[in-house]
């Protein structure tokens, strides 16, 4: 009898199996001595910020990095809780005329960004090179993106292309500036926009505002460049510098043309050209004063910058004094445009006036302005939180707001303007939207802050009367919100919601003890991928 063989057989189709392999040579670990070791094939996206940060100056970023740190200051928490910040740089870009943008990051980021995107308005396309874990370490990406601007610059279709690195790529050291700065006349822009180095969306959109910028000042030193489409003013120019309501710069000119000014263009802008009359203006008015990187390229091209904006009386009043002073207007000029102005100012403040308490929070960048006009409006604004860090050109209306008893809070996180609402009990909340969430749980009329408040006019006559409206609709809905929750009482939360024949199972046992076992896995996992968190 032939014995039964029990060992296992291998099965085999082809000759596969004898391939010679080729083996390498082991990886000589040259990191410095007391950095931890570095596993996996690249840094993943969700490794976390200070490791992708740490990645990132390891690949050459640091001089990047520290200047995000200077112009854009964390404060004293990691950062607040806003949308991917790459948003706010490709926003500007795809709001330019023959301006071509390309992405360069992980798929499922790109996915988000051009879907925002287009949430948004956008209607156009959007660039992407992909990359994996070979074409990233290899750096064979860095040649996929040369390869991808060189394909897409037609100057007959082209004034520039926008090249983004998100949070994997900057991290891993894609050199973007090695890109050439131009190719068949079409201007080649390369930025990085890491969730590490910029905190908000907000800033993000300074980031790509002063690289333009620099490049244009660049060209303009360089030579004569083109006109504007428009033409050049007849008149001295202010630019304004922030996004704002299409019809407030139209209100700012005219009440900059009693001074014999007239309203330049605003930053971001709308085409490649208006960024040369935008470095034209003598003076520039910073309306959102967190544009750290355009306000330096304007002072760069000796440019005066004026702080705060013309909103509500007081504002209106300062700021056509101040924008006087940077030109040198006759004083009896100012005085003439104040009086022209602030009289219809006062009385659409005073023709539907708010009463009753409101919280206000944002990552806008405009938020003390609409405080500003809420207050004068009659309206009691004890908080005011905004995402945006404070700089020196907010100066004027955080001076006006602390005047007046409102705590304003800069790098504002969710949990601050959260515990403000909880604590103040206001009669509304203008907020995020996990902040209007939380208010209307507790039964407190809110208003998201994008879509409802910033979406209006604020400067000069026609701000003065835009907000009373919505605000005062809202606060009469405290009945109908308390009749909601009243509705709706007694159904639980969270893990309780709905209705129970008798009490919720409740097992925090078992969530403890199943917590801990995912915390050993991933300490298992991370120790096997060599410290790596990706």
């Amino acid at each position: 009898m032939t014995p039964i063989d029990d060992q296992p057989r291998e099965i085999r189709y082809d000759d596969a199996a004898d391939v010679e392999v080729i083996r390498g040579e082991a990886r000589v670990d040259t990191a410095p001595e007391g950095a931890p070791a570095q596993g996996g094939d690249g840094m993943g996206c969700h490794a976390g910020a200070a490791e992708m940060e740490k990645a990132a100056r390891m690949a050459g970023k640091s001089e990047i990095l520290d200047q995000y740190a200077k112009d854009y200051p964390q404060g004293p928490h990691d950062k607040p809780q806003s949308m991917c910040p790459a948003f706010g740089s490709l926003r500007v870009g795809l709001r330019m005329r023959r301006v071509a943008t390309v992405l360069s990051g992980s798929a499922c980021c790109v996915y988000g960004l051009t879907f925002v995107s287009h949430f948004y308005g956008a209607r156009r396309s959007v660039g992407y090179v992909p990359f994996n874990s070979e074409t990233l370490v290899t750096g064979k990406l860095f040649e996929d993106i040369r390869d991808a601007v060189h394909e897409m610059a037609d100057p007959g279709r082209y004034d520039a292309i926008v090249v983004t690195n998100l949070c994997v790529p900057t991290a891993s050291g894609v050199p973007l500036r090695l890109l050439p700065d131009e190719i068949n006349g079409v201007r080649i822009v390369g930025i990085d926009v890491p969730g590490f180095g910029v905190p908000t969306h907000a800033e993000a959109k300074d980031v790509l505002a002063g690289a333009m910028l620099n490049y244009a000042r660049q060209e303009v030193e360089a030579g004569p460049v083109q006109a504007p489409v428009s033409g050049k003013s007849d008149r001295p120019t202010v630019t304004l510098l922030g996004e704002m309501f299409p019809a407030d710069p139209l209100g700012i000119g005219g009440m900059l043309a009693p001074l014999g000014l007239a309203a330049g263009p605003v930053v971001p802008c709308r085409e490649w050209r208006e960024l040369y009359s935008a470095l034209d203006s003598q003076v520039v008015a910073a309306i959102h004063p967190f544009y750290t990187a355009a306000v330096r390229e304007f002072e760069a091209a000796g440019r005066t910058i004026v702080g705060s904006a013309p909103v509500g009386h007081d504002g209106t009043a300062a700021w056509l004094a101040a924008i006087g002073d940077a030109y040198g207007v006759d004083p009896e000029k100012v005085a003439a445009a104040q009086n022209a102005f602030l009289p219809a100012i006062k009385a659409a403040l005073q023709a539907t006036p708010i009463k009753g308490s409101i919280t206000l929070s944002g990552y806008e960048g405009s938020e003390l302005l609409v405080a500003r006009l809420l207050i004068e409006s009659g309206a009691d604004v004890p908080y005011v939180g905004s995402a945006c860090p404070k700089t020196k050109w907010s100066a004027p209306d955080v001076e006006w707001l602390e005047a007046r008893g409102v705590k304003v809070k800069f790098r504002a996180s969710l949990e601050d303007d959260c515990a403000a609402m909880e604590a103040i009990r206001p009669d509304l909340a203008i907020g995020t939207t996990p902040v209007v969430q939380k208010g209307k749980e507790l039964g407190i009329p809110s208003l998201y802050f994008t879509n409802l408040i910033s979406a209006r006019p604020l400067m000069g006559p026609m701000g003065a009367g835009s907000l009373q409206q919505v605000v005062n609709a809202a606060m009469g809905n405290k009945d109908r919100m308390d009749h909601m929750k009243a509705f709706f009482a007694g159904v639980g939360e969270g893990d309780t919601a709905g209705i129970w024949e008798g009490a919720p199972n409740l097992r925090p046992d078992f969530r403890a003890t199943n917590l801990k076992k995912l915390e050993k896995a991933e300490k298992a996992r991370i120790a096997a991928n060599g410290g790596v968190k990706c």
